[in-house]
């Protein structure tokens, strides 16, 4: 990173810092295994969109109190408990799995897994402002996301090699047994501000808390036109791992390791992207690197379903990734760098409930739309629309170098 200045890290940053690679590590044999178990079960992209988008669906209606949780909660002791009960359900697919399949259980346990992620994806951002010095956030987000991104390298791969040795059921074992680890690390762990600083939220119901965190979204400019654009990125992206496998095992032909192996090339995108992201920020400005991100995302999409070979789908799906990652970092550090502490829990919320609100229809309308005009088509059809984004973002406040210095708005 720029200069020689570190986050303050410490022993407490360093335990978090390795549960949630943990985590990683086994949570990625989860994103191959279940969309596998379906392929395996019933040949068909659009049950594994479906699959997707009842995850998505759930993450979504979860954001609505999530927010209120976090800043309500201790939040240690609330990331503890999401990690366990994602232990006990994804457990519940290899023991069940031993008798024959159940693809109803892929549909009841992902949702529930999907809206206890939410929560605990919402304590974990809150969690990362009180382990570093405010200025190194985008830092410190990065280094989180490339140490992630580095296990889930690793995580693909074995996750093809045990489906293809074992079947894919054993690969959800291992995601449970991760949560577990990652729940003793934790426990381990003390918080500066594991209870949020500030006046409590007052107990007005869920809705309301959420419109508290939406409210202020509204009156910050730069947050308010990144949730608009992010919603019309979401609705594109999220299907987009389903396509890759069944551009792989439908259109190429290629077995279940071969799929992990792209998808590992694809998560050193993620690294790459999550270590360069603090110094592309301080040296182009949030705007550039944002808006940039995204244009380039949209030309890997278009690319993705015509590529003709496995190494060009790889390395299309790490150019991709990668500018996810840059993207997501850059916004995520945004959001910590101006909301007050006691809110960030619900505007947290606010902003992935909305922006995330159409991502499981598009999620659906994607792979249906592969399996019944292919994936080059669908592909392109993205990516242009990615493209176009990027280019509506030139339009808002998103294209300054230093959106933080700007205040909310009356």
């Amino acid at each position: 990173m720029e200069g020689t200045r570190s986050p303050r890290y410490g022993r407490d940053f360093g335990i978090f810092w390795a549960a949630q690679t943990l985590s990683v590590l086994g949570d990625s044999f989860a994103l191959i295994a279940l969309p596998l178990l379906v392929l395996e079960a019933t040949g068909s992209v659009a049950r594994m969109g479906l699959l997707t988008a009842a995850g998505g669906a759930a993450s979504v209606l979860a954001g609505v109190f999530a927010g209120a949780v976090v800043d309500r909660l201790d939040r240690r002791k609330l990331l503890i408990a999401c990690d366990l009960v994602r232990m006990v359900l994804y457990a519940l697919i290899p023991a069940v799995w031993l008798a024959g399949p159940h693809l109803w259980l892929l549909y009841v346990v992902l949702p529930l897994c999907e809206a206890v992620g939410m929560v605990f994806s919402v304590g974990y951002v809150t969690v990362v402002r009180s382990l570093v010095d405010t200025e190194r956030i985008t830092a410190a987000n990065g280094r989180l996301n490339a140490t992630a991104a580095a296990a889930g390298v690793a995580g693909p791969l074995c996750a093809g090699v045990v489906a293809a040795w074992t079947g894919p059921a054993a690969a959800v074992a291992v995601d449970a047994a991760s949560f577990g680890v990652s729940a003793l690390c934790l426990g381990l762990v003390r918080l500066r501000g594991s209870a949020p600083d500030g006046p409590a939220p007052a107990r007005r119901g869920l809705w309301r808390d959420l419109l508290t965190g939406a409210s202020f979204l509204r009156r910050h400019p730069v947050l308010r036109a990144l949730t608009v654009l992010l919603s019309l990125f979401c609705f594109l992206d999220l299907g987009l791992t389903d396509l890759i496998i069944y551009h792989l095992k439908h259109d190429l032909g290629r077995s279940d390791g071969t799929v992990g192996t792209v998808l590992a090339v694809g998560a050193l995108g993620t690294v790459t992207g999550a270590l360069l992201v603090d110094r592309l920020r301080r040296r182009l400005g949030f705007g550039a690197v944002w808006i940039g991100a995204v244009a380039v995302c949209g030309c890997a999409m278009a690319g993705i379903g015509r590529a003709g070979d496995v190494p060009a789908v790889a390395l299309l799906s790490a150019v991709f990734l990668g500018c996810v990652s840059v993207a997501g970092t850059c916004s995520m550090s945004l959001r910590q760098q101006v909301t007050p502490e006691h809110l960030l829990g619900r505007v947290t919320s606010a902003f992935w409930t909305i922006h995330y609100a159409a991502a499981p229809a598009g999620a659906a309308v994607v792979t249906w739309a592969a399996e019944h005009h292919g994936t080059a088509a669908v592909g392109v059809a993205a990516g242009v629309c990615s493209v176009g984004i990027a280019g509506l973002a030139l339009f808002t406040p998103v294209r300054g170098r230093r959106p933080e210095t700007i205040g909310e708005t009356a």
